[in-house]
C-alpha cells in the first residue's frame, strides 16, 4: 500500500510510520520543516515532504510530489495537529477559560486540528477514488477530552474533526473509499503534554496505534468503513467483530 501520515515526524504519527513501513508499506510522512520531515523519513527507509495542511498551495504542491514518489495513494492519514500547550503550557495545571484563550492561538489549533484534515483528504480523495482500496484514517481522541474544562481550542478542533470524518465516511459510503476514525484510548507520550506535568509513566507508548493501523492499511480492513477504533481496547474490538 502507499500511504501518507501527516505530521508523520514525531509522536504518533512517527510511531504509525515505522511500523508500517515494518509491514513494507511505501510511505511517505509529511512536517513543516522539509529538513526535519527528511530526516525522520530516512530513519526508517520512508520518504519525507515539506507539508503545512493549514495552506491550501502547500498541500496541493504536496500532493504533487507523493503523485511523483508514488503514482497514486492507497490510504491517507490525517494525523498533523497542534496541542493545548501551544495557546496555555500550564493547561494541565492552570487551566484557562475559552475566553481568555489568545484569538491567533484559536485560530491555529483549529486550522491545523480540523481545517488540516478537510485540505489534505480533499486533496487527495481523487487518488484514493482510482486505488483498488482507497482509504482514510482520521486520528482523534477520547470524547471526554472534548469536552474538559479549560480545553479551548484542543477539544472543539478535535469534536469538529470527528464529525468530518463521520460525514467523510457519509459522503463516500457508495464508492470504494473506506473512511474510519482511530484514538489511542489516553493520554500518549507525544510532546503534547508539559514536562513534569504528570507522571511519565502513566501515560500510553507513542506506538500505541500501531496494532490497529497495521490492521486498518492490511486486506482484512477492506470492509471496514464508518469505525471508530480505540488502541487501548483494539483487540476486544476485534474479537467482537470477528464473532
Amino acid at each position: 500500500m502507499r500511504v501518507l501520515i501527516t505530521g508523520g515526524t514525531s509522536g504518533l504519527g512517527s510511531a504509525m510510520a515505522e511500523a508500517l513501513r515494518a509491514d513494507g508499506h511505501h510511505v511517505v510522512l509529511t512536517g513543516r520543516d522539509a529538513d526535519r520531515a527528511a530526516a525522520a523519513a530516512a530513519e526508517i527507509g520512508a520518504n519525507g515532504i515539506a507539508m503545512d495542511v493549514r495552506d491550501p498551495d502547500s498541500v496541493r504542491a504536496g500532493r504533487d510530489r507523493v503523485l511523483d514518489l508514488f503514482g497514486g495513494l492507497d490510504v491517507l492519514i490525517n494525523n498533523a495537529g497542534i496541542g493545548m500547550r501551544t495557546v496555555n503550557p500550564r493547561f494541565l495545571t492552570e487551566p484557562q477559560p475559552f475566553w481568555e484563550v489568545p484569538e491567533a492561538g484559536f485560530r491555529d489549533v483549529v486550522e491545523t486540528n480540523l481545517t488540516g484534515y478537510f485540505l489534505v483528504a480533499k486533496a487527495f480523495v481523487p487518488d484514493l477514488l482510482a486505488s483498488p482500496s482507497g482509504r482514510i484514517i482520521n486520528i482523534t481522541m477520547n470524547h471526554e477530552t472534548m469536552r474538559r474544562t479549560g480545553f479551548v481550542p484542543y477539544g472543539p478542533s478535535r469534536a469538529g474533526a470527528e464529525s468530518l470524518s463521520r460525514i467523510m465516511a457519509a459522503d463516500l459510503a457508495d464508492t470504494s473509499v473506506r473512511v474510519n476514525l482511530l484514538l489511542p484510548g489516553g493520554a500518549t507520550v507525544t510532546g503534547m503534554i508539559p514536562d513534569g506535568a504528570v507522571d511519565t509513566s502513566k501515560l500510553l507508548p507513542a506506538d500505541v496505534l500501531a496494532a490497529p493501523v497495521r490492521w486498518l492499511c492490511s486486506a482484512a480492513a477492506d470492509q471496514v468503513h464508518d469505525e471508530r477504533i480505540v488502541a487501548t481496547e483494539f483487540d476486544e474490538w476485534l474479537r467482537h467483530r470477528r464473532g
